[in-house]
């Protein structure tokens, strides 16, 4: 198989009649899915999501794809096509916006508005071209054909695209339901046709290559919730992603179905549900959902509330609830819904949340003990059936951990791809489709971009690491007053610690050493300011380190006078 290798170097420049593929997200890691393709010195950008930050990323509120390798191109972006509207493909449009806000966007009608709706917050207006499978669409020299592929959101679409190089095609995140909810199926039909053309290169999705099997029909939770729904005496409370519809329908018509009312909590849960019934995406029956704030007017065994959190992110509703820091109280026998799955890396801050709402009182259904979510992505079965209908001649995972594109690999080799042309690529590897063959030829820039509250860019991982250091071990400040004649200590040390769990008393056995680590400094010459704070700083950390075996953060200020 062919895969990337640690030393390579810029791409050469794209040979002619080629096509040029550089995913700049969603290889390696589960998030900020985007992907370019070049042909004929124009672009093409297929999805452009974000990633949700980790414990080890403290205060970062989004992490997006690096933009630099096209920043100098933006003219030559004939389109952003959006293969369905969940976060990790959308949400870091508005942010490639900002630097050029007329680059079309192309979606179904879904995708289309929940993008616009954000954007608005952004007061970004859009230039949009919707369309819906089977349509087929020249954007620049790419001749772009939609097709219907099931997912855990409605409408979503992958894309074939057609160059002189050949036939490319990017599935998006997909899986084959049968009995979806919506009737509307993965087009194997569509994906057979295209395997009849022959497709140069198959972009697949990953994110489930591991798991054996096929995934169960959507429809399957329904008699679980109604389980649930018929056992719950007090308050339901439902935690899915914002743009789950599929799986709101199915908590929507157990209430109504056991005489609840529904109420939605959390601004993105709020307004893409309006959106989703809006456009007929979401069956609401007359009087079924409410205000929050008419709530406390209704028995508790008549309530349902739909809130964001299911990954346990801190701020989000149900995490909140869980640390008592919401207006929603937990109270004994509320019954909580997971109605989602783990995202890898979640698991520690989704466990925390299951323990703080265990501790009040309620009852937390989860997909470890009950069947409340499936996946919204093909299983190792689909994936095989898959390849066997499109057999592509070259095969290039994507969406997903290493672990996922490794196993992709495997299962499109199973299929008859050869080893050397199932091409696992990373974050900015650089792979041309020349001549019927898809090769690794070189990498660009594709680091982590990271969002702080306003701040875009601003945090480096250098800053990251100190803010772990504040966290984990605390901070000692030290202010020293030295005479720039003489190099004696005029003033000071003056000592001060917050969150080292050192007590400023102890430090009276440091002062000592920091006055006899400048006087010997004097001695030597050593007069310059920034080489004394290096000194106090080097004393003062290997007697912390010595003393109690702790690196906190160390800042020595020394003032000449």
């Amino acid at each position: 198989m062919s895969h990337p290798h640690p030393e390579l170097g810029p791409p050469p420049k794209l040979p002619k009649g080629g096509l040029r593929v550089t995913p700049l997200g969603g290889l390696g890691e589960i998030g900020r899915n985007m992907t370019v393709f070049e042909y004929g010195g124009r672009l093409l950008i297929v999805d452009c999501g974000v990633l949700f930050p980790e414990e080890e990323q403290p205060g970062i509120d989004l992490i997006l794809p690096d933009f630099s390798s096209i920043r100098n191109r933006l003219d030559d972006i004939d389109g952003i096509i959006l293969t369905h509207g969940h976060e990790d493909h959308i949400g870091g449009v508005p942010y490639l916006l900002r630097e050029k806000p007329d680059i079309p966007l192309i979606g179904s009608k879904l995708t289309l508005a929940l993008i616009e709706a954000k954007l608005q917050e952004h007061r970004i207006r859009p230039y949009t071209l919707e369309v819906r499978e089977g349509d087929t669409e020249r954007v620049g020299p790419f001749d772009c054909e939609f097709i219907s592929v099931n997912h855990s959101i409605p409408d979503a679409l992958a894309v074939a695209i057609r160059t002189p190089a050949g036939l490319a095609v990017h599935t998006g995140d997909f899986k084959m339901d049968q009995l979806p909810l919506d009737g509307r199926l993965t087009d194997l039909r569509a994906f057979a046709r295209l395997g009849e053309e022959g497709i140069d290169l198959l972009l697949s999705d990953s994110t489930n290559a591991e798991v054996p099997g096929f995934v169960p029909p959507e429809r399957d939770i329904s008699q679980v919730l109604h389980q649930v729904f018929g056992r719950a005496k007090r308050r339901i409370i439902v935690a899915s992603f914002a743009s789950h519809v599929h799986r709101i329908q199915q908590i929507l018509d157990a209430a109504h179905e056991h005489g609840r009312k529904v109420a939605f909590v959390g601004r993105s849960m709020v307004r893409n549900m309006g959106i989703a019934r809006d456009l007929g995406y979401l069956r609401v029956p007359a009087g079924l959902v409410v205000d929050v704030k008419t709530l406390d007017d209704l028995p508790e065994h008549e309530v349902v509330l739909v809130c964001t959190g299911s990954q346990g992110e801190p701020m989000a509703a149900l995490s909140r609830m869980a640390n008592r820091d919401h207006q929603i109280r937990i109270v004994q026998g509320d019954t909580v819904i997971l109605a989602s799955s783990l995202i890898p890396g979640n698991e520690n801050a989704v466990y925390r949340v299951i323990n703080g709402l265990t501790r009040w009182g309620a009852n937390v259904v989860h997909k470890g003990n009950a069947k409340v979510h499936v996946s919204g992505h093909s299983s190792a079965g689909e994936l095989l059936y898959f390849y066997n209908i499109c057999q592509p001649r070259n095969l290039m995972p994507v969406h997903g951990e290493w672990r996922h594109l490794r196993a992709n690999a495997e299962l499109g080799a199973q299929t008859g791809v050869p080893h050397e042309r199932c091409v696992i690529a990373e974050d900015g590897v650089v792979v041309d489709l020349v001549g019927g063959k898809a090769n690794i030829v070189g990498k660009v820039q594709a680091g982590y971009v990271y969002v702080d509250g306003l701040s875009v860019g601003d945090v480096t991982d250098a800053a990251l690491k100190d803010r772990r250091i504040l966290g984990d071990e605390g901070i000692i400040s030290i202010f020293v007053v030295v005479d720039s004649t003489t190099g004696k200590i005029s003033g000071g040390p003056h000592i001060q610690a917050r969150g080292s769990g050192i007590d400023d008393a102890d430090f009276s056995s440091l002062m000592p050493r920091i006055d006899e680590a400048l006087a010997k400094a004097a001695q030597d010459g050593i007069g310059e300011v920034h080489q004394l704070q290096q000194l106090v700083r080097r004393t003062v950390g290997k007697w912390v380190s010595d003393t109690y075996r702790r690196r906190p953060m160390i800042l020595p200020v020394v003032v000449e006078v």
